[in-house]
């Protein structure tokens, strides 16, 4: 059976309409997917009527922005937690909010020097997306800045580039603890992704954990072997979940739908440890 738990609509970042990103896990050859979309739920309803109709099961879920007291980015994926949960709706509303903030001063820097504007922003977004930076990217890419969605990335929007403004995230700790409150399961996404810049200590992982962390996504293109090594003893010392995933987004990465997986016994606990929300189109795990 074929399980990937980490997957991007055009509801956030990612290039597919949800219903067309599940037929895209079907056509790759996968029993089971996770929505997980960039602080946004609203994806889930049609994602989970295409997952009936094409006979795949999908496990909803949600990448939420947290943000260290240092300033360290952390990615937090929750799987099927209570989408109307008023604590974390509050925070996730909040960060949403900030991104767009944030975003159109990031525009309004960028118009000083190349010929984007805030309508191409929104033409390269879904009604009520979560906006960042990979939509500015495909606008550069469109006005013919640069070529890809990575070399904007690299070149342009760089958080050390003049253009980059920073914006509100919660806590990691304070993520963890509402996604359980929520009913959901909280599985730390690409834990030790230094390629994208500073990752967490020690320190913070145990903070996390024991707030209620339940899980490490390991196999994951941007975790080096060597951290790949050292978070397999942090989940084997704290019986956590294991998780592979692709952290597709469409043709907004290179990343392909099923190059990491996770394997059947992981799925099962996420589902026996869920219950803010129940998974769609499930098969027999075997």
């Amino acid at each position: 059976m074929r399980i990937d738990l980490h997957a991007h609509s055009h509801v956030s970042d990612g290039t597919e309409p949800p219903a067309d990103l599940v037929a895209s896990a079907k056509a790759a050859g996968l029993d089971v997917v996770a929505l997980t979309d960039h602080d946004q739920t609203a994806g889930w309803q049609e994602a989970g009527a295409a997952a009936l109709e094409l006979g795949i099961g999908l496990v909803p879920g949600m990448e939420i922005s947290c943000k260290t007291e240092l300033g360290i980015s952390v990615h937090l994926l929750s799987y099927l937690h209570d989408p109307s949960h008023p604590g974390l709706v509050e925070e996730i509303d909040k960060a949403r909010d900030a991104r767009i903030t944030r975003a159109r001063r990031m525009v309004e820097l960028l118009a000083e020097d190349y010929p984007v504007d805030w309508d191409m922003i929104a033409r390269h977004s879904a009604p009520g997306a979560t906006i960042g930076r990979p939509h500015i990217a495909d606008a550069l890419v469109t006005a013919g800045v640069v070529r890809t969605r990575t070399e904007a990335f690299a070149q342009v929007l760089t958080a050390r580039s003049r253009y980059y403004v920073g914006h509100y995230a919660m806590d990691p700790v304070t993520a963890v603890k509402l996604v359980r409150e929520a009913g959901g399961v909280p599985v730390f996404a690409h834990p030790v992704a230094s390629a994208r810049g500073r990752v967490v200590g020690e320190e913070t992982f145990e903070q996390m954990i024991e707030a209620g962390l339940l899980g490490l996504e390991i196999n994951h293109r941007d975790n080096p072997e060597e951290g790949r090594e050292y978070l397999r003893a942090i989940a084997a010392e704290h019986d956590l979940i294991v998780t592979g995933s692709s952290d597709y987004h469409g043709t907004g990465k290179p990343n392909r739908l099923g190059e990491n997986t996770t394997t059947v016994e992981m799925l099962q606990r996420i589902l026996e440890a869920g219950t803010g929300t129940a998974p769609v189109g499930m098969p027999e795990l075997s």
